[in-house]
């Protein structure tokens, strides 16, 4: 259970960049975040074991996030993935019918930004899809590091290449065209700082 959150980042990017700082500890089983007014700030982060959530409290205890020391505590209930686990999961069937259309919607979603990005070059000289991405407008204090922990979240990474002689930009590899894409689909205008959001196009080769 997490508190003291920066507070005017949109939920899915809170997301992102939680399971971006926590899974270099274990496997994640789950991020919830709520915007509620009563619930923001705040977010849980379920782990596949109790080990790697331990470490996680421990290491990241006080970790500056957006400039503000994050406070974390095991939550009191346990969450729905870990009682699918264990056998002791019950449905809440409203919920579950609102996340299917929202899972359904986010699936269009991303079968429509594959689209747009699968084609041909086009008019602008944008590059053909391949494995390597750009990413421009990095705040300057960008580091491999930073980068790896966002990218390594999906299937295909492979390195972060920085490039020291121009802040602001570097190239991420994955191992095939699509592994590529679905990152660029995840990641794009993801903002590491309130004030810089990532551009990611495909790399020219």
């Amino acid at each position: 259970y997490v508190q003291n959150l920066y507070e005017k980042l949109p939920k899915e990017e809170l997301k992102k960049a939680l399971y971006a700082m926590f899974s270099q500890f274990g496997k994640i089983m789950d991020v919830v975040a709520l915007k509620t007014l009563r619930m923001r700030g705040q977010a849980w982060i379920v782990f596949s074991d109790v080990a790697a959530a331990t470490n996680a409290k421990n290491t990241m205890q006080g970790f500056p996030f957006f400039d503000k020391p994050i406070r974390i505590q095991f939550a009191r209930s346990k969450s729905d993935a870990v009682a699918k686990l264990d056998g002791t999961y019950k449905p809440d069937k409203e919920r579950s019918k609102k996340s299917a259309a929202a899972r359904e919607t986010l699936i269009k979603r991303t079968e429509v930004k594959r689209a747009a990005t699968g084609g041909a070059v086009g008019p602008d000289g944008n590059a053909l899809p391949n494995k390597i991405l750009f990413a421009q407008n990095l705040p300057e204090a960008t580091t491999g590091q930073m980068l790896t922990m966002l990218f390594q979240q999906y299937p295909g990474f492979l390195e972060v290449r920085m490039v020291e002689a121009r802040p602001g930009i570097a190239f991420i590899e994955f191992d095939n065209d699509l592994s590529a894409t679905t990152a660029m689909s995840g990641l794009q205008n993801f903002k590491i700082t309130p004030d810089k959001a990532m551009v990611l196009s495909y790399a020219k080769q």
